[in-house]
């Protein structure tokens, strides 16, 4: 996709790198999940993956915040990505948060919520407990043990269905050559960053129209994450529970409807 323009947000605290794209009226905010490169090294990609927002939106892909703390849990990063936004000075934006990027954006819909008109929640949790966080650690001893292949293969098999691992089983390894010390060390600091994450009690908090899209078979953090936070919006009329079957975990990059279910929640109707 042409006309993908790449910056960096400066705050008294912080820098963070963010790509632009799309020239519509509307702001919409992506946070993407845990990575060891950054998401600007595949800006292009995502792009093009979600062009079909282009026409109405203006898209803005945050990075997570350069030169990380050597502990940075979820709170803090919703923090600084709120900062980003006000800072972007584009007014409310509606925000889609995938895994790691969902807790970030519900937790900032719970604690600034003036920054959100809209919220889409893709295979994220509210909560960490010891068995949800159980395969990010198996992440996180291959990431401290310098071995980036089997982290990337191991990665690759969590997020993806069988099928679509076995595809890419050559250019994950592939990719994995790529990668640094620098690379896996904040790998490690936004992993940990996770691991007492919860804010089941406060999920009632938001008020704005939400869409959660989850995966009964999502192998990273378990069939019945997207349910509980689902619940807590059961009776809400602006709130969407939606799960798919076959697409795991990275259900935003395999399933072939997911960007057209997240522009026609983004577009239906008034935004409160």
């Amino acid at each position: 996709m042409k006309d993908v323009q790449a910056g960096t947000i400066t705050t008294d605290d912080f820098r963070m790198d963010y790509f632009r794209f799309g020239q519509g009226p509307q702001t919409l905010v992506i946070l993407s999940g845990l990575s060891v490169k950054s998401v600007t090294d595949y800006a292009a990609a995502v792009a093009e993956a979600y062009s079909l927002l282009a026409d109405a939106f203006t898209v803005y892909v945050l990075d997570r915040r350069k030169d990380l703390p050597a502990e940075y849990p979820v709170y803090r990063m919703a923090a600084d990505s709120a900062a980003a936004i006000r800072t972007l000075g584009t007014g409310p934006v509606c925000l889609f948060g995938a895994s790691q990027g969902g807790m970030i954006a519900m937790t900032i819909a719970i604690e600034q919520p003036e920054l959100v008109r809209r919220l889409i929640l893709g295979s994220t949790a509210a909560r960490m407990d010891p068995e949800r966080y159980q395969t990010v650690e198996e992440w996180l001893g291959l990431a401290r043990a310098g071995d980036a292949k089997a982290l990337y293969l191991a990665f690759g098999k969590a997020i993806y269905p069988p099928e679509v691992f076995e595809q890419s089983r050559d250019l994950l390894a592939a990719a994995a050559l790529g990668v640094s010390d620098r690379d896996l060390q904040r790998f490690v600091i936004l992993a940990e960053g996770m691991k007492h994450f919860d804010v089941t009690d406060r999920l009632r908090r938001i008020a704005c129209p939400v869409l959660v899209i989850g995966s009964r078979d999502d192998r990273v953090l378990g069939p019945d994450a997207a349910g509980e936070i689902g619940e807590q919006f059961s009776e809400r009329p602006n709130a969407e529970l939606f799960l798919y079957d076959g697409y795991g975990h990275a259900a935003y990059d395999t399933a072939p409807d997911y960007k057209e279910r997240i522009k026609r929640f983004l577009t239906s109707g008034p935004a409160r």
